[in-house]
């Protein structure tokens, strides 16, 4: 049942959200500043290329502060921006009751897209 939630979720949007994040992953890696986020950026586009049978869950041994700050950091630079275009999806997709389970996963990689570090997919 993943796997048929996947294909259907590739074919109606998750491939557009994931070259989203993959473009905007490897434009971030431009600088060297930029490459932990362009990292995040990457793993969200691997979540979101498949995101059914994939968990999140906090990484052990990330300090807090730093992840924290980059955060906040993430937050500033596109993190909103991700996380409009996922609620956005996210209700478009719910208006129907086909749609409802991936407008759930919109709404759960919006709560990724807003604080992607110190997190890790397993």
């Amino acid at each position: 049942m993943k796997t048929l939630g996947n294909i259907i979720w590739i074919i109606f949007g998750g491939l557009h959200i994931a070259l989203e994040y993959f473009i905007a992953g490897l434009i971030l890696m431009i600088t060297i500043i930029g490459i932990p986020f362009g990292l995040q950026s990457l793993k969200l586009g691997m979540l979101a290329i498949w995101p059914f049978g994939t968990k999140v869950k906090w990484k052990p041994s990330q300090p807090g502060c730093l992840s924290i700050f980059m955060n906040v950091l993430w937050f500033f630079v596109g993190g909103i921006w991700i996380w409009l275009t996922h609620i956005f999806y996210g209700l478009i997709f719910c208006i129907t009751i086909i749609g409802i389970p991936f407008g759930k996963m919109h709404f759960r990689l919006s709560k990724l897209a807003l604080s992607p570090f110190g997190k890790e997919l397993s």
